[in-house]
């Protein structure tokens, strides 16, 4: 099924710390964070991204992403790449890419804590 682009949208739920992606007000995929802070400042910590399967392969995923990554650099957040499809997604994309850091142990204890 492919949707109305005038139907998709993508919103930030800080208490459930994701994105959602929507298509005619319906969940259909997330980007899933933890927030991190580091001594050289906050993060997020990006680490499972999922569209359902009948929507896979329209792209959505990608808005998924752009919106979340966005918003995080616009909140003078670190992007941390956890991710397959994030990581993946940044080297696509060099504008935001600047905008990350490098996945280290620290991070991944701190996806073990949440």
């Amino acid at each position: 099924m492919t949707p109305d682009r005038d139907d998709v949208s993508v919103r930030h739920v800080p208490e459930r710390r994701r994105f959602e992606l929507l298509v005619g007000g319906a969940v259909i995929g997330a980007a899933h964070y933890v927030p991190h802070d580091a001594p050289s400042g906050g993060q997020r910590i990006f680490f499972h991204t999922v569209v359902d399967d009948e929507y896979s392969g329209q792209g959505l995923g990608g808005r998924l992403v752009t919106a979340a990554l966005e918003d995080t650099v616009a909140a003078g957040l670190a992007i941390v790449p956890v991710c397959p499809y994030v990581a993946a997604f940044l080297k696509r994309h060099a504008d935001l890419a600047g905008h990350a850091v490098e996945v280290t142990d620290e991070h991944h204890t701190a996806l073990g804590r949440r």
